[in-house]
């Protein structure tokens, strides 16, 4: 007879979910006893939150183990993923509290407690060790994106961002969940580090069909959360109609968590057949970034400009995946936290132009702020540079890290491929540039006065970006330090 043995409770280490989720739960319940009209304080509690949980992963940085029988992994590299969902987060909450001047509807207690659930599920992807855990988190974070995705209940355009962004991604969660399956039916297992072990003591089951298809079905529905070509189409409409704050959120925390839970299975799980899908990886990685670079050119909505340029970026990121090396690893978690702090800041800027229910997102409306609003125009021409790979910003940085792993590791093509479309990417981005300082502006932009919020998360922003491009040494370290192997 099978005896149940209950896996030893390891509390400590579930203290930054423990945080996040009480804090996600108190603004809720605060939400209901508070008057309508004075609701701005639940930004700052979940603000107050999602710092504790910023402090408690710092704290439980130096411990690496597995537990409750290998479902939940606390070691550096989840704990580095843990660091850049809070950063994201508590970027996203700041501009959310000066958005809310612009747009009523997200000053409420539902808000802030979805945006914090969706980054419990981003620190759980990070964190899973077993198969039916990263499908967990992944809705988890997922329920809560879809919901706040539509969150502009008045807005067509944001209730069709939530529908599209729901329908695809059920769809695609079904492949994903359907490829774990067949993993687990060709292994018999589903825990992460096992199935690795399964297949490197089992060459024959390597190259069957059933091991095939799983991994294919799975790239399918991995493919659809970091937006890589062919499975990025929603992006685009999802962008563009979801909240400003929300699609900053989802260009960084939703990449970021995606990327994480693709390393742990790729690597870990299926290393011993990396040979077989690193050919069609490195395929893709280039189709990636040339289709977003080669979309964003046409576009005249900055949003959809910025999607297509997320598409692009999730090409330079699968390079480092392609090289698959200790190099690469590194390179890839410091793009990530480099990419946080770019586009969160991008995003920033978009979100405070806007008046009462209106938003100015054409890349024209633009016109003239350099002059207008000098400090707005640095701020963004910062960032743009970032994301072109202009030195001296974290871009320039975190391509160089990601390029030099690719040439190490004898992916020349590669690396070339991607530095031309980094010069692709100059037309675009430099664009909003040249229309912020040399052209005139049609009619008069006007926002209401910034909040410190706003000038706060800016503020982080562009000293991250800076930062990290100037003196990238300590934080490379701690992205080595924090890699898988």
């Amino acid at each position: 007879m099978l005896e149940f043995v209950a896996p030893a409770l390891n509390i400590k280490i579930l203290l930054p979910i423990i945080i996040i989720t009480v804090t996600a739960l108190t603004v809720l319940l605060i939400d209901v006893f508070s008057p309508r009209e004075k609701k701005s304080h639940l930004g700052y509690i979940a603000l107050f939150g999602v710092f504790c949980t910023l402090i408690s992963v710092f704290k439980l940085m130096p411990i690496s183990v597995s537990a409750y029988n290998g479902m939940f992994l606390h070691d550096g590299f989840s704990s580095f993923i843990s660091i850049i969902v809070c950063i994201i987060t508590l970027l996203t909450i700041l501009i959310s509290i000066n958005y809310q001047k612009i747009v009523s509807t997200i000053n409420c207690g539902e808000y802030y407690s979805l945006l914090m659930f969706a980054s419990l599920g981003m620190i759980l992807m990070g964190s899973s060790g077993n198969l039916i855990m990263v499908f967990l988190a992944i809705e988890i974070m997922s329920i809560a994106i879809y919901a706040l995705a539509g969150f502009r209940k008045e807005n067509d355009k944001s209730i069709e961002s939530a529908l599209k962004y729901f329908l695809l991604g059920a769809f695609a969660t079904g492949f994903l969940l359907y490829g774990f399956a067949l993993i687990y039916g060709a292994t018999g297992t589903m825990d992460i580090v096992k199935i690795g072990a399964v297949l490197k003591a089992n060459p024959k089951i390597m190259h069957t069909p059933f091991l095939m298809c799983g991994i294919a079905m799975m790239t399918v529905g991995f493919g659809f959360k970091i937006a890589m070509v062919p499975f990025h189409m929603w992006t685009p409409d999802v962008y563009e109609g979801a909240p400003t704050p929300i699609t900053a959120f989802m260009a960084t925390g939703v990449k970021t968590a995606s990327i994480a839970a693709m390393m742990r299975v790729f690597f870990i799980a299926l290393g011993p057949l990396q040979p077989d899908w690193t050919t069609i990886m490195w395929i893709i990685a280039a189709l990636t970034m040339l289709v977003g670079n080669i979309m964003a050119l046409t576009q005249k909505n900055i949003k959809r400009m910025l999607a297509y340029s997320s598409i692009a970026h999730a090409g330079y990121l699968l390079i480092g995946f392609v090289a698959g090396t200790q190099l690469a690893f590194a390179g890839i978690l410091f793009y990530l936290l480099g990419y946080a702090f770019m586009n969160l800041g991008a995003f920033g800027v978009i979100a405070l132009l806007g008046k009462k229910e209106k938003e100015y997102t054409q890349i024209n409306d633009f016109a003239g702020l350099g002059f207008k609003y000098p400090l707005l125009g640095i701020s963004m021409s910062i960032f743009m540079f970032s994301m072109a790979g202009i030195p001296p910003t974290v871009g320039f940085m975190g391509k160089l890290y990601i390029f030099t792993a690719a040439i190490k590791s004898g992916f020349i093509w590669l690396a070339i491929i991607g530095v031309v479309n980094s010069v692709i990417s100059l037309n675009y981005y430099l664009r909003v540039f040249v229309v912020m300082y040399f052209k005139e502006a049609d009619k008069e932009i006007s926002f209401p006065t910034p909040s410190p919020a706003i000038v706060v998360a800016l503020l982080i922003a562009a000293s991250g970006v800076l930062l990290m491009g100037i003196l990238p040494s300590d934080f490379w370290e701690m992205a080595q330090e924090a890699t898988l192997m």
